[in-house]
């Protein structure tokens, strides 16, 4: 029983994909937008990259930043700890196995 559709005998695998994907859109192998990234040298990336950087990424205030800062040691400190006593108490575990044993 043949299934309804193209195979992939008669299409590539990237059209297939690009057919039976939710988002037709994503993924698009178009000749439009590989034209566009032939087309861009590097002083227009870097021009753009810039303009990106300063007109539409959103930056943290100062406060927001020290904020994530102490969020990001406390949590840190907590791991540490955490790591240092499971060291401790299997050092002491090993310990007691291998005083048993020899």
């Amino acid at each position: 029983m043949k299934l309804p559709g193209p195979t992939i005998s008669d299409t590539g695998v990237a059209q297939l994909v690009e057919h039976w994907s939710p988002k037709p859109g994503v993924g698009s192998s178009s000749l439009s937008s590989r034209a566009i990234y032939d087309d861009m040298s590097l002083k227009n990336y870097l021009q753009e990259s810039f303009t990106e950087l300063v007109h539409k990424v959103t930056w943290p205030t100062w406060s927001e930043l020290q904020n994530s800062a102490v969020l990001v040691m406390v949590a840190t400190l907590i791991i540490a700890l955490i790591v240092a006593a499971m060291d401790f108490s299997f050092s002491k575990i090993m310990q007691a196995i291998y005083n048993l044993l020899y």
